[in-house]
This record gives C-alpha cells, sequence and structure tokens, in this order.
C-alpha cells in the first residue's frame, strides 16, 4: 500500500508551514521556514513522518495561491458548459504553469493522490479570493480537511460565515491554532484524517500509536532527568580549605562564605540549565533556551506571602510532610526496642519532623554552613562547608520550579519562531496538587539526598510520583 500523502494549501501567510511545524514538531528554520514575508514558500516541500525507518505519512507544504480568482476562471474556459471536475483542473495544470506557476505547483501533487489540509487565518474577511480557493480545491475531487488557524481577533459572526462556506465544499472543518497547539491538538487533526479519507486508516492508526507510545517514553524519560535534578540539586556542597587565618580574620572567612555562597548558587543553576535541556532536547525545541539564572534560586524570599501561595508545599502541607518523614525515622527506633515502646518513637517523631518544618518553612533560603567547632573533615585541617539552603521547602520550590518549566516547554507550540527562555508559568505550585501519601514519600526520599545518603530503594516509587504527575491534566 502506498504511503498516504497530504498537501497542506492555502493563501500565502495563512500560516499552512507554521501549521506543519507545530504538527510535526519543527522549530528549525533550516529544516522548516516560517516567516512573514509573502511567497516565502516557494516550492513543494516533502515533509515524511518517520518512524523506526518507516514513512508512515507524507505532508507537503507548498505554495500559497496567488491568482486564485483568475485561475479558476482559467479553469471554467476549459470547463466550458460542464461542471468543472478533476480532468479540467489536469489540463489547467498541463498547459498554465507559465502563467500560474503556483497555483500550477500546489495542485499538481493534489491530482497524483494527495489530500487536502486547507489552511485559512478567519481573522481575514471572507472574500471572492478564498471562495474562488475552496471551488478550484473542490474541483480536484480529493478528499479535503479545512483548518482555521486565527492569528487575530474573530469576530463571532465572521467565524460563522467561515464555517458555513467550508462547510460546504470541504469533507470535515477544523480549528487548529499553530502557535499555541499541544500534543492533546496535533493528535486530534491527525485523527481528523482518518474521516475524510478511510482508504488510509491503517496508516493513520500506526501513526497514531507510534506516535502516543512515543509520547509515553518521553514522559517517562522526562520524570527521570527531573528526578536526576533533584537527587543532585540537593546533594551539592560546596567545599573549600579553611586554615587559621580564615578564622582569625572575621571579614576574611565573611568574604570566602560570600564567594562559596555564590559559586554553590552557580553551581545549582547550572545542574537546572542541564535539566532544562534535556528536557528541551526531548520535545524538540532549539529556539527555546534554557536560562542558568542564579538569582532565581538565590532571591527567593520563602518568608513572602506570595511565594508560600505560588511555590513550593503551604505550610499545612509542608508540616504533614515532615510529620511523615520524622515519623518514619520513629518507627526504625520501634523495630529496634519492640512492642513494650507501644509506638513512642513514632508519635515523637512525627510531631518533632511536623513542628520542626512548619516554624522552619519560613525562613529565607540562607545557607548551611559547617566551620570549625560547626564542622571538622576528613584528614588534615578544616573544611568549610556550603549549602544547601536551611528551609525545608527548598526541595519542593526546586520541583515546582522544574514542573512549571516543564509545563512551560509543552505549551511552547513549534509553529513560534521568536527565541525564548524557558520560564516558569504564571501558575499556581503543582505540588500542592500532591496526595498527601505522595507528598509523604518525596518528602522522605528528600530528607535522606538531604542527608547525603538517597535512598535508593525509595528511588522507584518517586519515579512514579513524577512520572503519574506528568502525565496528570495540571501539567
Amino acid at each position: 500500500m502506498s504511503t498516504p500523502s497530504f498537501a497542506v494549501v492555502g493563501r500565502v501567510n495563512a500560516g499552512k508551514t507554521a501549521t506543519l511545524a507545530t504538527l510535526l514538531e519543527v522549530d528549525d528554520n533550516d529544516l522548516l521556514r516560517v516567516s512573514s514575508t509573502p511567497g516565502e514558500t516557494t516550492r513543494v516541500q516533502e515533509l515524511p513522518v518517520v518512524y523506526q525507518g518507516e514513512t508512515l505519512v507524507r505532508f507537503l507544504d507548498t505554495p500559497g495561491f496567488q491568482q486564485p480568482v483568475e485561475a479558476m476562471r482559467a479553469i471554467l474556459s476549459f470547463a466550458g458548459n460542464e461542471t468543472p471536475g478533476p480532468d479540467h483542473v489536469r489540463r489547467f495544470v498541463a498547459e498554465c504553469g507559465e502563467r500560474f506557476p503556483d497555483e500550477v505547483r500546489l495542485l499538481e501533487p493534489i491530482l497524483n493522490g494527495a489530500g487536502v489540509l486547507y489552511v485559512v487565518d478567519p481573522s481575514n474577511p471572507l472574500r471572492d479570493a478564498f471562495v474562488a480557493e475552496m471551488e478550484i480545491l473542490r474541483w480536484t475531487g480529493q478528499p479535503r480537511l479545512a483548518l482555521l488557524n486565527p492569528q487575530g481577533e474573530v469576530p463571532p459572526d465572521q467565524e460563522a460565515a467561515w464555517r458555513e462556506r467550508l462547510g460546504a465544499t470541504f469533507n470535515l472543518v477544523r480549528s487548529f491554532d499553530a502557535h499555541s497547539a499541544r500534543y492533546e491538538e496535533r493528535r486530534r487533526l491527525l485523527e481528523s484524517l482518518l474521516q475524510i479519507d478511510e482508504r488510509h486508516g491503517t496508516a493513520i492508526r500506526r501513526l497514531l500509536e507510534k506516535m502516543d507510545h512515543e509520547w509515553t517514553e518521553r514522559r517517562e524519560q522526562a520524570a527521570e532527568a527531573i528526578v536526576d535534578f533533584l537527587e543532585e540539586s540537593l546533594l551539592l556542597r560546596v567545599h573549600e580549605p579553611l586554615d587559621e587565618r580564615d578564622e582569625g580574620l572575621p571579614s576574611r572567612l565573611e568574604r570566602k562564605k560570600a564567594e562559596m555562597s555564590d559559586r554553590y548558587f552557580r553551581k545549582l543553576a547550572a545542574i537546572e540549565q542541564d535539566c532544562v535541556s534535556t528536557l528541551l532536547k526531548l520535545y524538540r525545541h532549539h529556539l527555546l533556551k534554557a536560562d542558568n539564572d542564579p538569582s532565581l534560586h538565590e532571591g527567593l524570599d520563602l518568608s513572602t506571602d506570595e511565594t508560600w501561595r505560588k511555590w513550593g508545599l503551604n505550610r499545612t502541607q509542608l508540616s504533614a510532610a515532615g510529620a511523615l518523614a520524622g515519623g518514619a525515622a520513629g518507627a526504625v527506633f520501634d523495630l529496634g526496642v519492640g512492642i513494650h515502646s507501644l509506638g513512642a518513637g513514632t508519635v515523637i517523631g512525627a510531631i518533632g519532623g511536623g513542628i520542626a518544618a512548619f516554624f522552619k518553612g519560613g525562613s529565607l533560603p540562607e545557607l548551611k554552613v559547617k566551620l570549625g567547632g560547626i564542622k571538622l573533615a576528613g584528614g588534615d585541617g578544616k573544611n568549610l562547608v556550603v549549602g544547601p539552603p536551611g528551609s525545608p521547602n527548598f526541595p519542593w520550590v526546586l520541583l515546582d520550579s522544574m514542573l512549571l518549566r516543564y509545563q512551560g516547554i509543552l505549551h511552547r507550540a513549534h509553529g513560534r519562531r521568536d527565541i525564548d527562555f524557558v520560564k516558569p508559568l504564571a501558575a499556581e505550585s503543582l505540588v500542592r496538587t500532591l496526595p498527601s501519601d505522595q507528598r509523604g514519600t518525596l518528602q522522605k526520599w528528600f530528607s535522606s539526598c538531604l542527608k547525603g545518603t538517597p535512598d535508593r530503594a525509595k528511588e522507584p516509587e518517586v519515579y512514579q510520583v513524577l512520572a503519574d504527575l506528568l502525565s496528570s491534566n495540571s501539567v
């Protein structure tokens, strides 16, 4: 069976190439150029969809209509008293290439069997030129899907006029905003191809199956990357050897601590940048960049109402998560002394963990500093150790910041051509939506990482929590 092909056609600057870029996840101008320059697409560009070496579907980016009214009249003249049809369009293509080069180029693949994806911008008024385009495409006799790709505000009555006229000449009419469509909308568009031409049902269904499988794999790899990011961030410490002069000169010691703090935040930002870069690669973004501004961490003020409202856990949730982690530590004591403790270790541990989490939760993210009577390093001499921030909300803020960046990556349509940095969306905290048992699982793992000994036995549970969160509608 031949590979199904679909020609994307329409008026110049209607968004044909942007539609293909978003549909096929191509934001590289070297592969598929999206431009506001009239006539940017001057030839037919074939874009195959390939999975594991097999081409399942071909899309064809065609030149825009330039003279639709005149082309329609030429085809009508070939038809004479007959109703125009494919044979008359073929004669037009064979004889009128010099006068209508763009129309001929876009019609050739359709006459060779390609289905039609007609892209229109309904923010433009419905004029005779658009009606001429619709009629010409109808006369080809090929399956036709019309896409409304708004590039401006569309008055309701104007959209209704477009839909009514398109409905009279096309097998199906759908909306598809090339500058905002996400995976679900891309998938629905491909499903629509089944409705206009069932002959290619097997190929389209296989394509959808492959897409779904790949999307699940990406989500799992993203969860893995975020787990690695969290572990590396929570284990991060900056060490510096200390001599007697450092201890004897307070100003010198403070300067050294400030330098080490700056180094800590820069390293933290680099770890985050690596994770964001991995996510961008997974989701095929070239024009969206990772932003490693250290102030994103250093400047977080966990004592302000706004930060508590948007980032990390709220005080109640943080207390409960701390209680769960404290309770787990106490439970180990219970197992050691037998049943005569009547669970006292668990109760004391839970109270201690919860209270500590609540009262420390509002502190600024100042870095822990260990020195001298503070900490002796193994071996000769003393060691100054800086990191991590003292607030127990720090791991949750880290996770929230990465989840919101992940959300921003998913919301970025490939049809956009502006260069931008990945930033958290203006949204409420995502970690607060987690059920309490999942927050407890994460808190126990966070605590083990902060102590320098990540609980490997708990990592599969942590990974599953994050995978479930990434697949939820909240992200």
